[in-house]
C-alpha cells in the first residue's frame, strides 16, 4: 500500500472515532490536531493542511447531524470529503489509439512509465511502439529498448542520432497505422530554453492526444511548482506520479500537483510492469481509509479469474484450494503482485490477517514464488492434493529432492494456509462486499461505515 505512514495514522483516527461513545469538541480536536501531523509528515503543504483541518473542524462543530446518520458517521463523513477535495478531480480518460508524449525532468522515471502506460495499452488489445526520442541522457536508447522488450511493445530509435525530432518524424512515418505510440522524450536537471524548445517542437510536429508530465513522488511540495512550469511550456493534458510506493512525500506530491488543477491521471505504484493504475481521487482516499476500494476489487478479480484455468476456479468456488490449484495459478498468472492488488482492494475489515499478509507473504515474493515452485515439483501428486498430511519424514524428503531446507518447506505451507484463507475471506464475506458495493455506486461513504467490523 502506498503512503502506508499517512494510511495507518488516518485509520487510526478514524477508528477512534467509531470507538468513540461520544462525539464532541474534544474529540473534535484531538481528531484534528492527529491529522494534522499526519498530513504534515506526508509532506503535505503547511497552509493545505491547516485549511483542511480547519474545515474539518468547524463543519463538525457547527453543521447539523443528518436524520439518517449518527455523530460518528457524520465526522468520518466531513474528514472524508475534505481529504477528497485536496486530491483535486478525477479528469476523465478514454482507453483507445493515441499518441502520447512525456514530458519531465531527468530522474523522474519517464522511461519506466513509459513501459507502465505501454502494458496498460497491450492489456486492453492495442498495437504499441515505445519511441526513444531522449537523444540527450547516455543510455536511453539502450534502457528504452530493453523496457520494450520485457513488456511486449515494439520499439523504435535511431541509435546516436542527436536530433530527437528527426527520431519522432521517422518514428511517424514507419508506424503511422500503430494503436498507442508512446513518445519518450528528453530530460534535463531543471527547466530551460533549450527543453522548452525542444519539446514544444515535437508537440507542435505530433500534435499528441496526450502530453503527460512524469513526476517523482519523492520530491513532495515542489511537483506542484514543476507541473505549473511545464504547463506553461507546453501545455500538460496530464500528469503521472511516478514512485508513489516507499516515500514519505507521496501526499506532497498529489496535494501540490491537484492544487495546480493539473489532471493526476496514473500513480505508479510498485516496481512492476504491472504496478500502475489510474487516478481517482475517491476510490485512492477510500483505499487509503481502509474503506476498501470496490471496483479495483473486481477488475483484479476479473483478471485473476481471467489468468487461470476454469478447473481451478471451479474447485476454488466450491472452497476445495490445495496445493495444486495453488501451484497451477501461480504458474499460469506468474504475477505475485495480483494477489496483494486483490487483498489490498478489500475494506481494512480483514484486520490483522491483513497485516499479516501484507509482512509475511508479499514481501520479496517473487523470489519466493520460484522457490515454492521448486518445492512443490518435488511433492507427490497425493501431497499436493493434501497438504495436511505433509508432514516429518514427507517434509524431509521434499526438502532434500528440492535442493532447499526443511524450513522452506515449512514456510510454503504456512504461506498456503494464508492464501487459503484469504480466498475464503473474498469468497465468503458477503457483507464486506455488500458495503463496498453501496459506497462504490454512490460514489462516497456508506452510511453504516461506523459499524463496519474492525
Amino acid at each position: 500500500m502506498v503512503l502506508d505512514s499517512l494510511a495507518k495514522s488516518l485509520r487510526d483516527a478514524l477508528k477512534r472515532i467509531n470507538r468513540s461513545a461520544l462525539v464532541d469538541d474534544r474529540l473534535v480536536e484531538e481528531i484534528v490536531k492527529e491529522m494534522q501531523r499526519a498530513l504534515l509528515m506526508a509532506d503535505v503543504d503547511v497552509g493545505l493542511t491547516l485549511e483542511m483541518t480547519n474545515n474539518v473542524e468547524r463543519r463538525a462543530k457547527e453543521e447539523p447531524v443528518p436524520k439518517n446518520s449518527n455523530p460518528r458517521n457524520h465526522l468520518i463523513k466531513i474528514i472524508y470529503e475534505e481529504l477528497l477535495r485536496i486530491l483535486g478531480k478525477p479528469r476523465e480518460f478514454h482507453v483507445k489509439p493515441a499518441t502520447l508524449m512525456l514530458v519531465g525532468l531527468y530522474g523522474q522515471g519517464k522511461t519506466t512509465s513509459a513501459g507502465k502506460l505501454a502494458k496498460f495499452y497491450l492489456k486492453h488489445g492495442y498495437k504499441v511502439v515505445l519511441i526513444a526520442a531522449d537523444t540527450q541522457r547516455l543510455g536511453a536508447y539502450e534502457q528504452l529498448e530493453q523496457v520494450s522488450s520485457s513488456v511486449g511493445a515494439s520499439f523504435f530509435g535511431i541509435y546516436g542520432e542527436k536530433d530527437s525530432r528527426k527520431v519522432v518524424k521517422q518514428a511517424l512515418e514507419k508506424y503511422n497505422e500503430w494503436d498507442v505510440k508512446i513518445i519518450d522524450t528528453s530530460g534535463r536537471n531543471a527547466i530551460d530554453a533549450s527543453l522548452t524548445k525542444e519539446i514544444s517542437d515535437i508537440n507542435e510536429f505530433v500534435k499528441p492526444d496526450e502530453v503527460v508530465l512524469v513526476l517523482d513522488a519523492s520530491i513532495g511540495q515542489q511537483a506542484g511548482k514543476q507541473a505549473k512550469a511545464f504547463n506553461d511550456s507546453v501545455k500538460i493534458t496530464g500528469v503521472f506520479i511516478s514512485k508513489l510506493d516507499g516515500t514519505a512525500k507521496g501526499g506532497g506530491a498529489l496535494s501540490a500537483v491537484a492544487s495546480t488543477g493539473a489532471p493526476i491521471l496514473f500513480i505508479g505504484t510498485g516496481e512492476h510492469m504491472e504496478d500502475m493504475e489510474y487516478f481517482n481521487p475517491a476510490r485512492f482516499l477510500s483505499r487509503l481509509l481502509g474503506m476498501g476500494d470496490f471496483e479495483t476489487l473486481m477488475a483484479a478479480a476479473k483478471e485473476f479469474q481471467k489468468e487461470i484455468d476454469e478447473s481451478a476456479m471451479e474447485k476454488m468456488a466450491g472452497g476445495k484450494f490445495t496445493l495444486k490449484e495453488m501451484y497451477d495459478i501461480w504458474d499460469q498468472m506468474n504475477k505475485p503482485g495480483l494477489f496483494k492488488k486483490l487483498f489490498e482492494s478489500m475494506p481494512m475489515a480483514a484486520g490483522g490477517m491483513k497485516k499479516d499478509m501484507d509482512d509475511q507473504f508479499f514481501n520479496d515474493s517473487e523470489d519466493k514464488l520460484k522457490r515454492y515452485k521448486v518445492i512443490m515439483d518435488s511433492m507427490t501428486y497425493y501431497e499436493m492434493e493434501n497438504p495436511d498430511e505433509i508432514k516429518g519424514s514427507r517434509v524431509e524428503r521434499i526438502a532434500e529432492g528440492s535442493g532447499y531446507t526443511t524450513a522452506d518447506v515449512k514456510e510454503l505451507l504456512k504461506d498456503y494456509k494464508r492464501v487459503k484463507d484469504m480466498v475464503k475471506n473474498i469468497r465468503g464475506n458477503r457483507k464486506i462486499l455488500s458495503m463496498m458495493k453501496k459506497q462504490f455506486k454512490s460514489g462516497g461513504l456508506p452510511e453504516d461505515f461506523g459499524n463496519m467490523p474492525q
